[in-house]
């Protein structure tokens, strides 16, 4: 059975076994011949460093590792503890797709006019809102004024909340910038290119470090004397208003159906600032008078109007602009006033006669 089993085998002869077993294990290249007696064999081998060290990362998380595969899920998780770790609360960080302003044909959906401070701006955009909040804040409250080391402050003797500052032509730039700055705001309101030149004298009142009024006087060589309206014209307008009311109809007749018009009456103890007396086209005496001062323009922010700040305007101005004499309250003379000009000064001087002349007659 045993010679069986082998005959199935070829018989190695010891020549093969040699030459099989140097092919599988080849000699060792005689170095150890070379090597000297001292030379330590347990010392471990030196291997160079071919590598750089990596910037820190100061922003890194310590589970950055835990994220790397770009699963949306871990990804999302990372964000969250991002956020938890910095405010210690779990914001949602989804994207949200809301619609501010929905475009109906309106004429202002590109750019919006504040009705107050007449500021233009594009509606939804935040720098264009921040833009306006600020210029709506200076119109309406005044331009923001911290105060000169050296101001020319006039002394009206009744001012308890604020102080009028005087400008001339030759003070600092710094104080030039700011009467440009507040000329500027005042001809939105008033027009642009005739308030301000250089023979100017300005009146800034100062409240609550802001500019709230300005006053504009030049020098004048002459005047002219207002026109006051005679009870005979005003009983001629008074008679043709009347007239107009009786023969204007109070029924209104469409066919079988008839509409009663509704009259409302006035207050006679409100105050009226479409006065017949003050308005329509400025009527001036023939012959001018001598005139020394001229308003040619004044302005209070709508948010500090009715508090007598025009008047203190004009008072620091009629004592301070001439150095020699004081003037008289219907010495100032007004430059084509507005319907609430006119209310203005025949308040101040006490008569509907004050005087008035042409922004070019300056010297």
């Amino acid at each position: 059975m045993q010679s069986k089993i082998n005959s199935f085998f070829i018989p190695s002869s010891s020549s093969s076994s040699t030459s099989r077993s140097q092919a599988l294990d080849p000699p060792l290249p005689p170095l150890l011949d070379n090597l000297s007696d001292d030379e330590d064999f347990t010392r471990e081998p030196e291997i160079p460093i071919i590598y750089t060290r990596r910037a820190t990362n100061t922003d890194r998380r310590a589970n950055d590792d835990l994220f790397k595969e770009n699963d949306p899920n871990k990804l999302n998780f990372r964000q969250e503890l991002v956020v938890a770790t910095n405010s210690k609360k779990v914001l949602n960080k989804k994207r949200k797709y809301a619609q501010f302003h929905l475009d109906l044909g309106q004429s202002d959906f590109l750019l919006h006019t504040c009705k107050t401070c007449g500021f233009k701006f594009a509606p939804g955009d935040e720098e264009d809102t921040r833009v306006h909040k600020e210029f709506h804040k200076s119109y309406t409250h005044g331009i923001h004024f911290k105060g000169w080391r050296n101001e020319r402050v006039i002394d009206t003797h009744s001012l308890e909340h604020g102080r009028v500052i005087l400008v001339l032509n030759d003070d600092p730039p710094a104080h030039i910038k700011k009467v440009e700055e507040v000329i500027k705001m005042m001809e939105m309101e008033l027009g642009d290119g005739w308030i301000f030149h250089k023979n100017c004298k300005v009146y800034l009142y100062i409240s609550s470090q802001r500019v709230a009024g300005c006053l504009v006087a030049e020098p004048i060589n002459k005047a002219y004397s207002l026109v006051s309206n005679s009870d005979h014209q005003n009983h001629d307008v008074t008679t043709t208003l009347k007239e107009v009311k009786k023969s204007t109809p109070t029924t209104l007749q469409f066919g079988s159906i008839s509409f009663q018009r509704e009259i409302i009456k006035k207050d006679k103890n409100q105050r009226n600032s479409n006065d017949t007396t003050l308005l329509g086209a400025i009527i001036c005496e023939k012959d001018s008078i001598p005139a020394v001062c001229g308003i040619r323009a004044i302005w209070v922010t709508p948010s500090n109007r009715r508090k007598h700040i025009a008047t203190h305007l004009l008072e620091a101005t009629r004592k301070s602009f001439s150095l020699d004499v004081i003037l008289e309250q219907f010495d100032l003379a007004f430059s084509q006033p507005t319907n609430v000009g006119k209310l203005l000064a025949s308040s101040y001087t006490n008569t509907k006669s004050f005087l008035v002349y042409t922004t070019n007659s300056y010297s």
